[in-house]
C-alpha cells in the first residue's frame, strides 16, 4: 500500500476526489500548515498493489486504512472523506474500529446506493469500459462540475493526464472500486457510529446531494448538517466557495 505523511500537530485522514487519491493538491488549503495527514491509495491505484482473488468491498478498503493506522500507531484521528468512496470507508472505520476515531466529516456521501445513484456508478463504469476512459472522463466531469466551471475550464479537465488519470488504462481497477461502492449498505449500523460527525450537504450534486447525504445525518446520534447551497459534487470555482468549505471544516475539527 502507497501512503504519504505530512507532519505537524494533530493526525487527520482525508480522502480527495473521487477516485483521485495520492495527491495532496487536493487536501482543503491549510490543512497541512495546522495537521498531521495520511493519504492512502487504494488497491490498485498507481503502487498500490490489490488482489482480484478477493471480493472488493468497502469493508476490505476499511480494514486496509486500519492495518496502515495501526502500523503507524495513530489513534484520535479526524476521518475526512470527500465526495465519493472514501466517506464509505470512514463510516465502516467509525463503525466497527471506534478507539480510532475522533471526529468524521463526509460530503458527497452515501450510506447505501439507491436505484438512482447505483444506475449512475454503473453508467459511469459502462462508459469506461465500452467507449474508453477519455468519453468515462468527459461524462462524469459534466456530473461534477457547475456547468458555469465546466465551460470555463474544460480544456484543463479533460486529457489524459486531468480528473480521474488514476484510472487511465486501468478499468479493472474502476470496476472493483465501483463494485465495492455498488455494495455498500451501512443503514443498519450508523447508530453504532459515536464520533462527533458533521455531514455538508452540496445542494447542487447531481451525484451525492441531500437526497444521499440526509439519511447520514439522521441515521448518525448526534451528527450535524450544514447545507452549501450553491456547491456541485466537487467544490470548484469561486474562491469564496472554497473559502466557506474550509471555515465549515476547520471549525468543526477544531471544535472537535
Amino acid at each position: 500500500m502507497k501512503y504519504m505523511e505530512r507532519a505537524h500537530q494533530q493526525s487527520v485522514w482525508e480522502v480527495g476526489v473521487f477516485f483521485c487519491h495520492g495527491n495532496e493538491g487536493l487536501l482543503a488549503r491549510g490543512l497541512t500548515d495546522e495537521y498531521q495527514v495520511l493519504i492512502f491509495d487504494y488497491r490498485g491505484i498507481r503502487d498500490s498493489e490489490d488482489d482480484h482473488d478477493v471480493e472488493p468491498s468497502m469493508k476490505m478498503h476499511a480494514n486496509d486504512l486500519i492495518g496502515l493506522l495501526d502500523h503507524l500507531e495513530w489513534k484520535n484521528v479526524h476521518l475526512i472523506g470527500l465526495v465519493g468512496m472514501g466517506c464509505c470507508v470512514a463510516q465502516e472505520v467509525a463503525i466497527n474500529r471506534p478507539d480510532l476515531v475522533r471526529s468524521m466529516v463526509n460530503m458527497g456521501a452515501w450510506a447505501y446506493c439507491d436505484t438512482y445513484l447505483y444506475d449512475q456508478l454503473k453508467l459511469f463504469r459502462d462508459v469506461h469500459r465500452d467507449s474508453g476512459f477519455l468519453t468515462f472522463q468527459e461524462k462524469v466531469s459534466i456530473y461534477s462540475f457547475l456547468p458555469e466551471y465546466y465551460n470555463e475550464n474544460r480544456d484543463k479537465l479533460l486529457g489524459p493526464n486531468a480528473g480521474w488519470k488514476e484510472l487511465r488504462d486501468n478499468y479493472d481497477t474502476h470496476a472493483r472500486l465501483v463494485e465495492a461502492c455498488l455494495n455498500h449498505d451501512v443503514r443498519d449500523q450508523l447508530h453504532k457510529i459515536k464520533a462527533p460527525t458533521l455531514i455538508i450537504h452540496a445542494g447542487k450534486d447531481l451525484v451525492t446531494g441531500p437526497r444521499t447525504t440526509l439519511p447520514l445525518e439522521e441515521g448518525i446520534p448526534n451528527a450535524q448538517g450544514v447545507l452549501m447551497e450553491d456547491v456541485a459534487h466537487v467544490v470548484a470555482g469561486k474562491e469564496q466557495k472554497k473559502f466557506l468549505f474550509c471555515k465549515i471544516l476547520f471549525e468543526f475539527i477544531e471544535a472537535h
